[in-house]
């Protein structure tokens, strides 16, 4: 049983992506699906797909070029410390460059459309 799954998820994502893996297998829950969709929508993975008979899902990794177009992955909303933030407070990975995973009440989004939609919430991840 995995305590914190997103911490689960970007840990085999990193792991993949250091062994140069083509796909990747990760158990189905609706937050990791959310945040896979995100991850796709903003070009960070190829296509996931829903396995409902087995329960997984199938992640497609993207690669440009043989390098990976995740090059780092941080979690920071963890179970024990839980980070909050407004959305004038949101950060920017890498002078925007990468990506900040929100977790609002309309859904999981990234920092600039959380922004946008001038919503806050708990940062559960960077990707850049």
């Amino acid at each position: 049983m995995v305590n914190d799954p997103i911490a689960d998820l970007l840990i085999r994502i990193k792991n993949a992506i250091l062994r140069k893996h083509e796909n990747l297998n990760v158990d189905f829950s609706w937050l990791k699906w959310n945040v896979l969709q995100l991850l796709k929508k903003e070009g960070y993975i190829k296509s996931i797909v829903r396995n409902e008979h087995k329960k997984i899902i199938v992640v497609n990794l993207k690669y440009v070029n043989n390098k990976s177009s995740i090059s780092g992955l941080r979690r920071i909303s963890k179970p024990g410390l839980r980070v909050y933030s407004k959305y004038k407070d949101l950060p920017f990975v890498l002078n925007g460059l990468g990506i900040a995973v929100v977790s609002t009440s309309a859904g999981i989004l990234s920092d600039k459309l959380a922004r946008k939609a001038k919503l806050g919430g708990e940062v559960l991840a960077y990707v850049w």
